[in-house]
C-alpha cells in the first residue's frame, strides 16, 4: 500500500493559486465569494 497524497508545491500553486483562480470567470468568483466571506487566505 502506498500513501494515496504526495504533495508538490509546484503542482498545488498552479492547480489552486490565486493566478490560476483569476484565470477563469467561475475561479474570480471563488475568490469574490471568499473575500465576500472575509477569509484571510483567499487561496494557496
Amino acid at each position: 500500500m502506498q500513501t494515496t497524497y504526495k504533495g508538490h508545491r509546484r503542482k498545488r500553486y498552479r492547480v489552486h493559486g490565486f493566478l490560476h483562480r483569476m484565470r477563469t470567470h467561475g475561479g474570480a468568483n471563488v475568490i469574490r465569494r471568499r473575500r465576500a466571506k472575509g477569509r484571510l487566505k483567499l487561496s494557496v
